[in-house]
């Protein structure tokens, strides 16, 4: 099985680049993305209608702002849209999916710019969600943007960002936390090179010169490591300011 994850910083603006055919070039089972920035009647046709997929959308109650989308070629078990935390929830970060195997984690996490009372908000969805981690019934396989590179490897300025969000010592600590509750950073354990990303700055063309970070991640439950078989990133993939990562498992 094959799952993508890809923040398309619009989905409709992302149609428009290409990304329908770019998707279905990787012809994934299922794909997640994340700050699609439309309602569930905004989304476009073309994935909408997607052949062979069903389709969920959770869209934010502010307009044209964050929302994850989830496209499936097996229909799930269940479906949660959220936390069940309305300060959360209403930003329309999170779907959680069942399948036989796993649950699947679809989220796009806060960025913490704009402030301190935006990075605490940033750090308590972090905290929410380790929770929730920690007491799954079923082995989570975590995908999205989680707004944060883990380490020195994952951004190609790491002196530069040290005192910047994304980069932050608490914003790192809790990645070493989550992995320490059973996860895995699935791309890591194929690649432990560094130069690998999956955003850059498109006001610098940053991407042009790979200056970039990794903060896109299939974090996958240590129960589930004998299943996977990849994970890599798309980099060529065009789009968004973000590129695709891709998880592949055995069944």
């Amino acid at each position: 099985m094959k799952l993508v994850s890809w923040n398309v910083n619009g989905v409709r603006a992302a149609v428009k680049k290409g990304a329908p055919e770019a998707l279905r070039l990787i012809n994934a089972d299922i794909v997640c993305l994340q700050e699609i920035k439309a309602k569930p009647e905004q989304m476009p046709k073309e994935l909408m209608e997607w052949e062979g997929y069903t389709a969920f959308v959770n869209a934010a109650e502010r307009p044209g702002y964050s929302g994850v989308a989830v496209f499936t070629k097996e229909a799930p078990q269940r479906v949660a849209y959220g936390l069940e935390i309305a300060r959360f929830d209403s930003e329309g970060r999170t779907l959680i999916m069942d399948y036989p195997h796993f649950r699947l984690f679809n989220c796009y996490f806060p960025n913490g710019g704009n402030g301190p009372e935006r990075l605490q908000y940033k750090m308590d969805f972090y905290e929410a969600t380790l929770e929730y981690a920690r007491s799954s019934d079923k082995p989570l396989i975590v995908c999205g943007d989680v707004n944060t590179a883990h380490r020195e490897i994952d951004l190609a300025r790491p002196k530069e960002n040290e005192k910047n969000t994304g980069f932050l010592p608490e914003e790192r600590e809790w990645i070493d936390r989550f992995l320490a509750a059973g996860f895995l950073d699935s791309f890591r354990l194929f690649n432990q090179e560094g130069g690998h990303y999956s955003w850059w700055d498109m006001k610098t063309r940053a991407r042009e010169r790979n200056i970039g970070w990794r903060i896109d991640y299939f974090l996958v439950a240590e129960e589930l490591k004998d299943r996977i078989r990849d994970a890599y990133i798309l980099p060529e993939v065009q789009g968004s300011d973000h590129c695709p990562v891709v998880l592949e498992i055995g069944e």
